[in-house]
């Protein structure tokens, strides 16, 4: 129930939420069809009904006496995935609607709902989105895969955003804009948030995670796809990448210098919703780019390439990605390796001299790592 007055149905169902709906081994590995999902409801309270995939067919439901007045609605989701992928939602939402073309020449539906009320404030996300849908198509080939694409911004939802599949679902505060009361900094994170929810599309749910201890191939990925996306959209990728130093500066270092230090690729848990972290996503995304610095663009476009040419469908690991970008550069990656699984902030010292028009440069590093990790430098002279 996402409302006090219960006329708002929104689930979240990652990491362990699909168990508490029905019976079902709800690990990523699992990944299934939801071919058909029919949601049945009062008509009155809950005009919308919604869940993953293509809507194949709604209407009233047969047989029901006229005070009653239930409605139905069938969905349908043709590519295969986890139950933590799965979404719910019922209520009475108002909505805007848009199109996007993709580079293929498909028309796909796009769908903004939320509470009648702030229906006029979703016009920046409805422009960001197709704004992300471009971007990852330009840059990494990535097309949307369905017909329609729904987002659901409702107040009541406290997980901030899901990226479930097709029918993303967010906070007011991630989704909404007004020129007269939101700032700067509100449109570039809801620009930022929305492109991260669909950049999931093909980093995290077409290809998605064996287990929870790979968490950061799907959320460190796609961090760095979000931040990419943010810099190069609003050309300011230095500012970008200055905000995005401050951020790992600061509470990530702090998490892992603390108690709660952590490697990205954890080894143990208690609980899987304590492992959503700034590590995991924050480090997990510098790991990332340290992929794209080591073999350029290009290089890091050749390796996402072949990981989705190899995976594309599965449930895999972090292991995986590396080998994909090892393989398809022809390079040895396996010291870089050491970072899935190492905790702490590596600290780099140097010393250099210049004598008689030479200049040299040595470097050491300290971590808690019992081999010397892989860490790509910059010189500038």
């Amino acid at each position: 129930d996402g409302s006090k007055d219960g006329s708002m149905y929104c689930s979240q169902c990652e990491a362990e939420g699909f168990r508490r709906i029905s019976y079902y081994p709800d690990r990523p590995d699992n990944m299934a069809t939801f071919e058909k999902v029919r949601i049945e409801a009062n008509a009155k309270k809950f005009p919308v009904l919604l869940s993953n995939g293509n809507l194949v067919e709604e209407g009233q439901c047969e047989g029901e006496s006229s005070n009653e007045n239930r409605k139905f609605a069938i969905w349908s989701d043709p590519f295969p995935k986890p139950s933590y992928l799965f979404a719910l939602v019922a209520g009475d939402l108002g909505h805007l609607e848009d199109t996007f073309t993709t580079m293929s020449g498909r028309k796909v539906e796009l769908r903004f709902y939320s509470e009648h009320k702030n229906v006029s404030k979703l016009n920046y996300a409805v422009g960001s989105l197709k704004r992300a849908m471009k971007w990852d198509e330009d840059t990494f080939g990535l097309e949307y895969d369905l017909d329609l694409f729904n987002v659901v911004a409702v107040e009541s939802f406290n997980m901030g955003a899901m990226e479930n599949k097709s029918l993303n679902v967010f906070n007011t505060s991630c989704v909404l804009a007004d020129p007269v009361t939101s700032s700067d900094a509100n449109y570039l994170n809801i620009e930022r948030i929305i492109g991260h929810e669909y950049f999931h599309n093909w980093t995290g749910n077409r290809v998605t995670c064996r287990d929870w201890f790979q968490l950061t191939l799907k959320e460190g990925l796609t961090v760095f796809r979000d931040q990419q996306f943010s810099g190069q959209i609003n050309k300011c990728e230095a500012v970008k990448r200055i905000q995005t130093v401050l951020v790992v500066r600061g509470p990530q270092y702090k998490e892992d210098a603390g108690p709660m230090s952590h490697p990205i690729r954890p080894d143990s848990y208690i609980a899987m919703d304590n492992f959503y972290t700034n590590t995991v996503y924050r480090k997990g995304a510098e790991i990332i780019r340290m992929y794209d610095t080591i073999l350029g663009s290009p290089g890091f476009r050749k390796g996402m390439d072949l990981y989705f040419k190899r995976h594309d469908g599965c449930a895999v690991t972090c292991d995986d990605f590396l080998a994909a970008m090892a393989d398809a550069n022809g390079v040895d990656l396996s010291q870089f390796g050491r970072w899935y699984s190492t905790s702490g902030t590596p600290v780099i010292t140097y010393s250099s001299t210049f004598d008689k028009g030479l200049y040299q440069l040595s470097l050491s590093q300290n971590s808690r790592s019992d081999e010397p990790l892989f860490i790509p430098v910059a010189i500038g002279l």
